[in-house]
Parts: C-alpha cells; sequence; structure tokens
C-alpha cells in the first residue's frame, strides 16, 4: 500500500473507532450511569426515598464503577479491548433493564450499580484501543472526541425522558434497546486481540510513577465537585419551582454542552494541561455555584447547565490525555487509575451530599460540591 493509501486507511480505522467508541461511551455514561439524576424525582415519588437515600443508591453506582474499573483495565491487558468494551455494553443492558422492571428499592439499587459499573468496563479498553490503533499524532483528539460521547448519551436521554413523561419506565426501556443495538455495534467494530505488554498489565516503569499523586488528587476533586449536579441538580430545580419539562430541557442542554468536550484534545495542545484543568475547574465550581444561588431562576440554571456540561467533558478528557501521558506505555492503566478516583470522589460526596441537603438544604450542599471543585483546580499536572 503506499503512504496516501496507508494514510486513508489510517483515517478510516480511526473514523470507525471513534463512532462506535463514542456510541458505547454515549450509553453507558449517558444513559445507563448519569441518567439516574435525570428521574430522581420520579424515583423518589415512586419508591419513597429522601435526597439520602438517593444519595445512596447513586454512590452504589460509583462503587460498582470503582471496582469495575480495576477488573476492565486488567481484563483489557489479557483479552484486548473488544471484549472489554462489549462487557461494558451488556453491563448497560442488564443495568438499565433492571432499573425499568424494579419493583421497589432493592432492585432499583442494583440495576443503578450494574448500570454504573459498565462505565468503568467502557473507559480503559477505549484508551487502550485508540493508543493501539491510532496514530500518535491523532490520538489525543480520537480519544477527546470518544470521551464527548457523554454529552451525547446525556442530550439523548432527555427527549427520551420528555416524550415518555410520565412513563420513567418505558424511558428506561427505551435506554435498554438502544443499549443492545451499540453493544451489537461495538462487538462487530473495536479491534480484538490481548495487549502486547506484561503478564501483569501494567507497564514497563512503575506503577507509580512522578505525577501519579497529582493526576488521582484532581480525579478526586472532579469527581466530588461534580456529583451534586449529576446526582440532585434536576431535583433541585424541580424543588424550586421549575417545570418537569423545563428541567428535562435543562438537562438536555447539559449534554448538548457538553459534546464541546469532544475539542478539548486541540485546547489541550494549545494552552496545555495545566492551564485547560484550572480553568475548567473554577468554571465547573462557577457552574455548581449558580444552581447553589439561583436554583428556580430558569436562563441562570439553563446557562449553568450548559457550562457544566461543557467544562465537565472536558476535564474528563483533560484526565484522559493525562492518564495516558502519565502512562504513555500502559494508557488503560492510566485512564482506569484516573477515572477510578472521578469515581471514588462521586462515591463518598454523593451521600454525604444528600445528608448536607437533608440537614441544612440543597443549597448548602450544592455550594460544598462548589467549594470542592474550586480547590480542585490547584491539583495541577508536574511541569
Amino acid at each position: 500500500m503506499d503512504a496516501v493509501g496507508e494514510r486513508a486507511g489510517h483515517a478510516v480505522g480511526a473514523v470507525r473507532l471513534a463512532a462506535a467508541g463514542l456510541a458505547v461511551i454515549a450509553v453507558c455514561y449517558g444513559l445507563a450511569r448519569f441518567a439516574y439524576g435525570l428521574f430522581v424525582p420520579a424515583f423518589t415519588a415512586e419508591f419513597d426515598i429522601g435526597a439520602a437515600a438517593a444519595g445512596a443508591i447513586a454512590s452504589s453506582s460509583y462503587a460498582g464503577y470503582c471496582v469495575a474499573v480495576v477488573a476492565a483495565t486488567l481484563a483489557t491487558v489479557r483479552w484486548g479491548p473488544r471484549a472489554v468494551a462489549t462487557a461494558a455494553g451488556l453491563a448497560a443492558v442488564l443495568g438499565t433493564g433492571l432499573i425499568a422492571i424494579a419493583p421497589g428499592v432493592a432492585v432499583l439499587a442494583v440495576g443503578v450499580v450494574v448500570a454504573g459499573s459498565s462505565t468503568g468496563l467502557a473507559s480503559p479498553p477505549l484508551a487502550d484501543a485508540v493508543a493501539r490503533w491510532v496514530q500518535a499524532d491523532r490520538a489525543d483528539r480520537v480519544q477527546t472526541v470518544v470521551n464527548a460521547g457523554t454529552g451525547v448519551g446525556v442530550a439523548v436521554s432527555g427527549p427520551i425522558a420528555l416524550v415518555l413523561f410520565g412513563s420513567w419506565r418505558l424511558a428506561w426501556a427505551t435506554y435498554c434497546a438502544i443499549a443492545v443495538l451499540v453493544t451489537v455495534w461495538v462487538a462487530a467494530t473495536i479491534p480484538g486481540g490481548p495487549t502486547r505488554r506484561s503478564p501483569a498489565g501494567a507497564a514497563r516503569g512503575p506503577w507509580w510513577r512522578a505525577g501519579t499523586g497529582r493526576l488521582l488528587v484532581a480525579a478526586a476533586a472532579l469527581g466530588a465537585g461534580s456529583s451534586a449536579v449529576w446526582v440532585f441538580g434536576r431535583d433541585l430545580v424541580v424543588t424550586a419551582g421549575v417545570s418537569a419539562a423545563a428541567s428535562t430541557l435543562m438537562w438536555i442542554l447539559l449534554g448538548v454542552a457538553g459534546v464541546a468536550g469532544a475539542f478539548t484534545g486541540d485546547l489541550v495542545a494549545r494552552t496545555g494541561l495545566g492551564r485547560a484543568w484550572t480553568a475548567g475547574m473554577l468554571l465547573l465550581a462557577a457552574a455548581t455555584a449558580v444552581f447553589a444561588l439561583a436554583p428556580g431562576v430558569l436562563p441562570a440554571v439553563f446557562a449553568a447547565a450548559a457550562l457544566f456540561g461543557a467544562v465537565y467533558i472536558g476535564l474528563t478528557a483533560v484526565l484522559l490525555v493525562w492518564g495516558t501521558r502519565t502512562y504513555p506505555d500502559a494508557p488503560a492503566l492510566g485512564v482506569g487509575a484516573a477515572f477510578l478516583l472521578i469515581a471514588v470522589g462521586q462515591t463518598l460526596a454523593a451521600p454525604a451530599l444528600g445528608l448536607l441537603s437533608d440537614f441544612a438544604t440543597a443549597p448548602v450542599a450544592f455550594g460544598a460540591a462548589a467549594v470542592a471543585a474550586a480547590g480542585g483546580a490547584l491539583a495541577l499536572p508536574r511541569g
């Protein structure tokens, strides 16, 4: 094959990989995991639970993610990205299906855990696949395009909820059907084969690298600072008097704005990881603070939701690039470690914010999350 033909072949492969990866991230993050926050008002009414219980259920989802991301990091090396990415899709199918048929809180919680686990299974194999099969000068861009699937999924979840308003079970059944289709696509598209690295999976160098601590602290801060909006954002504005339809539109806007995260790779290339991270965390704090200060003012919450969606997806993309640069010989490990700590931050923060909301007020809880996000701006990459 001549040089032009080889470049074209790489381009086609990168596009197919990016499209399939974006789709599975959209299903696992946007539908299976984060759509829970869209339905907290419906779940609290259906199952008679308070903010603390809703936060605890969300926390169980993040805990499931923690276990899954460790398993996926190791499994990707042994069985290859196709098998693990397909398993992520199957977990999304099972989790959304259980939520759709849940007769009580126990089955709902199990469904949320399984659905949340799908996200932990998805990120490491996709990062590994991109690092292995996409040319190095395009890898960061493709990684961030795939990562922007979260915004696409959130944007898709909202219209489905709006059309099926009043029938949350049918909405989740629809999410399940979409997950089935995407899982088949991923199984047919993502390359297979084990990673040609050490059996332990990790790297030619030590597990703990220079800069690993900063990466993990930054990721945990993002998890803690973002959990208020993801879990309680829609419930907060509905309680403040915003209509169910308007609050769903707010959620759609959050997801649509998140698609802007696809451009994070270019932003990082121009400004550097440190500047992108600091600016993003401060903007995340500002968006969360607006929810705390003006939850019933529709233009304000719409603007805050758009800002939150754009910067959250962008920040996860920054961490993705940060992780692959910290572990260039084991990208699944670097991304898995970063995304694990995002989930740890969310696991700890969600129930704590729920308790704070019950014993103080929801705006106070959102204010605490904003402070956590602002503090996370201080965790910077080395050099």
